[in-house]
């Protein structure tokens, strides 16, 4: 499923994978959120509910421009910087081209809407 993030005015483009957590997340589309930086690695938001981990491998290793799910928490995690293995991490989709947007200081507002299917 494609999807875009809109932050600060800017339109990203992602691809949401084919699993369980993927389609869970896409079933709260569309959000709005706040995204808070954390350890200059990642923009994380609360979201409104758990999503299904059914499938999931026990962690991953995020690339930069990786959505993400936390599931210890239950918070999306967005990735802007490498990070190392993360046991509790779920790939939700991955963002296509610049995220220097999500570089910025502060809070993002963002918007996360659905624009097809593939």
């Amino acid at each position: 499923m494609n999807i875009q993030l809109t932050i600060n005015g800017q339109v990203l483009a992602a691809t949401l994978e084919d699993s369980a957590a993927a389609r869970d997340f896409a079933a709260l589309l569309p959000l709005t959120l706040d995204l808070e930086d954390y350890a200059a690695t990642e923009k994380i938001a609360q979201l409104p509910r758990k999503l299904s981990t059914t499938g999931a491998p026990a962690g991953i290793t995020p690339a930069i421009g990786d959505i993400t799910y936390y599931a210890p928490w239950g918070n999306l995690a967005i990735f802007y910087k490498d990070f190392g293995h993360a046991t509790g991490l779920v790939k939700l989709g991955h963002i296509e081209g610049d995220i220097q947007v999500l570089r910025g200081r502060g809070p993002l507002k963002a918007r996360i809407e659905a624009v097809g299917k593939n």
